[in-house]
């Protein structure tokens, strides 16, 4: 029994070690042809490591408007995964716990516009912020996405079910209010399955792509979706420097999981527990 168990754990460890090798292996060659310069990259092979290694190709990419991409980016996704998590903190508490006629109904239909392509409600969107002039502008950027979304307030809502009523009724008891027991008592006990959904909501704005490239199609508030696709088209050989662009891309979204691995891992154990 002891040697079946190690063989089906030697197994297990194998296969997580090749998931983990081609998930990391693109990063790593991505990061390694954004070092190297044009000749190298030609006349050696891609799993060679770059020697010497240059910047050259980050100062070219930020040199070329992809530094204003990455501020444009950054405070759009800051903006917008603010007013995610309070919006969605408070509409989810309401189904969670607060009573109110059609709760549920109310509920259930909202949810269900997590079903509608996102394709769907591009055109009236585009129509919508083009009637009121707010195309090219940070606000078409951050405004759809603003105020919460289907599937943070659901994942919200069974977290916040899942606290024990007798905790808010007692809060009740000592004269706290709804606002009060929501930031004092549910928010610090959730900060596990809000740092999930933090960066969940950091990485799907970071990467969005589509609405961004109908909504801001000038230079001005160009994210770097946008901006590393039109490089991908002026350079179309130049593959150091996509790859250096497509680098600084990912780099920030790499670091923040780093730094939030534990709280991921803890939402996940405890979101299974419940």
């Amino acid at each position: 029994m002891s040697t079946e168990r190690a063989v089906r754990a030697g197994a297990a460890y194998a296969l997580l070690i090749l998931g983990a090798l081609v998930t990391v292996a693109p990063l790593v060659l991505s990061a390694m042809t954004a070092v190297e310069t044009p000749r190298q990259l030609a006349n050696e092979s891609a799993l060679t490591a770059p020697h010497p290694a240059t910047l050259d190709n980050f100062r070219t990419v930020l040199d070329q408007g992809l530094g204003r991409a990455v501020a444009v980016t950054a405070l759009m996704t800051v903006c917008i995964t603010c007013g995610q998590l309070i919006v969605s903190i408070m509409a989810a508490y309401a189904f969670a716990r607060l009573e109110f006629p059609g709760r549920d109904v109310l509920f259930w239909v909202y949810l269900g516009t997590m079903m509608v392509p996102t394709a769907v409600t591009l055109v009236p969107l585009y129509l919508m912020f083009a009637k009121l002039g707010w195309l090219n502008t940070f606000w078409a950027l951050v405004l759809p996405f603003l105020f919460g979304s289907p599937y943070a307030i659901f994942l919200l809502r069974q977290y916040f079910r899942a606290i024990p009523g007798e905790i808010i009724d007692a809060a009740r008891v000592d004269g706290a209010t709804t606002l009060d027991i929501l930031v004092s008592i549910v928010v610090p006990m959730s900060r596990p399955i809000l740092a999930t959904l933090t960066i969940i909501t950091v990485v799907a704005q970071w990467n969005n792509f589509m609405w961004p490239l109908v909504a801001a199609s000038g230079p001005k508030w160009q994210v770097l979706t946008v901006a590393t696709a039109n490089m991908q088209t002026r350079y179309d050989a130049q593959w150091t420097l996509i790859m250096a662009a497509t680098t600084l891309a990912i780099a920030p979204l790499v670091v923040l999981f780093v730094v939030f691995q534990r709280q991921v891992l803890r939402s996940i154990a405890v979101t299974g527990l419940k």
